[in-house]
This record gives structure tokens, sequence and C-alpha cells, in this order.
């Protein structure tokens, strides 16, 4: 069934990906760079490799788990009913991934590559997180848990993947009704922006629901232009630069002479930007900051 669907997508993402690069040509967008396209296909070749390998563990932890589920049986005689349960037990699964990713340094390491293209087209959705399925499945643990085999969460991850190809775009603007329940390009769009108003927003893979309800919702406004790429931009689109930069800079953090155990711990699982003496800030930190600058301003004026 899984090969089946690759057969499918992997030529509609070409004639998409040819579609926008023409269109791009024409309307002269500038989406395009050749080198960032390269590191995008290099990088999703990467983490297929990786997807391949780690396949058996991943459905082995999960339909070991899902088969001594008190609903194993429920679902089995009820396919209809299992299907729409995994759709929305995976969605609100990868939600905590995705934010996990943004919020746990060594997590964001891996994540940062995905992150790192300062054009936004849809090779960009090819761009992985090279090293997320070394530890992908043990965020689907709790869909696994509530009975959930490994074929159906697999698959559904599959199909919920394919969606999210289609958001990396800036050639669709907002979307009406959709952008109520959906996650839509101009929902993507905030996510992949560095400014400071967008910083970890609108983590969801095809529901917005999740970051609405647990306080990561960002709305893309005519007034704050997204700017793609990291905040502190990478010193060259050389690849061992895009898939490793992040990890010179952890280990430099955690290796400063005089660090607690405790400080360097904070380096390794706090969220990216923290730091001990305060020369870097975190997302909210720099929010705040902000937002004390605006206020200050405002006093002025």
């Amino acid at each position: 069934m899984e090969r089946i669907f690759t057969l499918i997508t992997t030529p509609t993402y070409l004639f998409f990906i040819l579609l926008e690069l023409y269109i791009s040509h024409r309307e002269r967008l500038g989406l395009y760079n050749f080198k960032e396209t390269r590191n995008s296909l290099l990088l999703g070749l990467g983490g297929l490799v990786l997807d391949v390998a780690m396949k058996g563990v991943s459905f082995f932890v999960l339909d070991g788990l899902a088969r001594h589920s008190f609903l194993w049986t429920y679902w089995q005689e009820h396919p209809v009913a299992a299907w729409v349960g995994v759709f929305f037990a995976q969605d609100f699964c990868f939600y905590w991934l995705h934010r996990a990713e943004h919020y746990c340094r060594v997590l964001w390491a891996v994540h940062s590559t995905h992150h790192s293209a300062e054009r936004y087209n849809l090779t960009v959705a090819l761009r992985s997180s090279m090293f997320q399925p070394l530890y992908r499945y043990v965020f689907y643990v709790p869909a696994a848990l509530l009975g959930f085999d490994g074929v159906h969460i697999l698959f559904i991850y599959a199909v919920n993947q394919a969606y999210q190809f289609f958001l990396h775009t800036e050639t669709v603007g907002k979307l009406g009704l959709l952008e109520r329940v959906l996650v839509t390009p101009s929902h993507h769009r905030v996510h992949h922006a560095s400014n400071v108003a967008y910083l970890d927003k609108n983590m969801g893979q095809v529901l917005i629901i999740w970051d609405k309800l647990f306080g990561t919702y960002a709305e893309e406004r005519a007034e704050e232009p997204t700017r793609f790429g990291l905040t502190h931009p990478l010193p060259s689109q050389n690849f061992v630069h895009v898939a490793f930069d992040e990890w010179k800079h952890l280990a430099q953090d955690v290796s400063q002479p005089g660090l607690s155990w405790s400080d360097k711990l904070r380096y390794v699982f706090a969220a990216p930007g923290w730091s001990h003496d305060g020369h870097t800030l975190t997302s909210r930190q720099l929010r705040q900051q902000q937002s004390t600058v605006e206020k200050r301003e405002e006093v002025e004026a």
C-alpha cells in the first residue's frame, strides 16, 4: 500500500515543483536557488535512507504496543473508525513531535536543517530533518497505546506528509474558511519565517486546531512580511554547514569552560537560544524584548 502511494506521489511532486519553477521564472519571483535546491534534495535523500533503515524498528515497536492495547480488537472490528481515529491520533502526536523539535535544543539541531533555506518553495518540503527517523516513532507511542497498529500509523503519517508538501509555497494565498481548521500554505509560511513574532508558531501537520488549542498559533499578517531562513543565517550553503552547523554550535556551547553540569544539560535540552549568561535568547525572550522596545517607543512618541 505504501509502495503504491510512493509511486503516485513521486511524479506528482516532480510535476508541481516544475510548475512552480516555471511560474517563478515567468513572474521573476526568484523562488529558487541552485545550491539551496541541491541541499534540499540531498537532505531528502539522506532522510529517506534513514527512514527506510528505521522502518522495521518503528513498525516493531508501534505494532507490538498496539497489540497489547485494550482497544486493539475494537479497531480491528471497525476499520473505518480506525482510519478516522488514527488520522487524529497521528496528527496530534506529530504536533508534539514538531513542538519538541522547536523547544529542545538537541532536537532543534536535527530539525533546523528543514528551516535553513532562505527561499521558500516546494523543494523545501523535501529538505528533511535528516536524523528524525531515529526518534520519530517514539512520539507515536501514545497512538500505539490507543490500539492503532503500525501499518495504520506509518501509512497515515506518509499521507499527511504528502499533504505537507503542498504547504511549502509562496504561490498560494489565504484559503478562506479552510484557514480555521487546516494548516494552509499561509500558516506554514509563518512557521518557516524567522521574524521574531512568528518564531515557533503553527506546528501542526494537517490540522491547525492543535496550535489554536495549545497557544502556538499565529496568523500571517500583511504588515509583518515573512523572512525565511534561520535567525542566524548559515555561513554558506555548503552541505556540511547546512547539515551540521547547529551541531557545531551546540558542541561549542556545551564545551565552554567553567560551566556547571546543570548548565551543560540546559544547553542540550532547553529551548534553542537559551544561554547561561544571556548572550543568546530563546524565542520567548526575543518576543518579550521586542514587546518592551515597542512599548518604550510608544511612550516616547
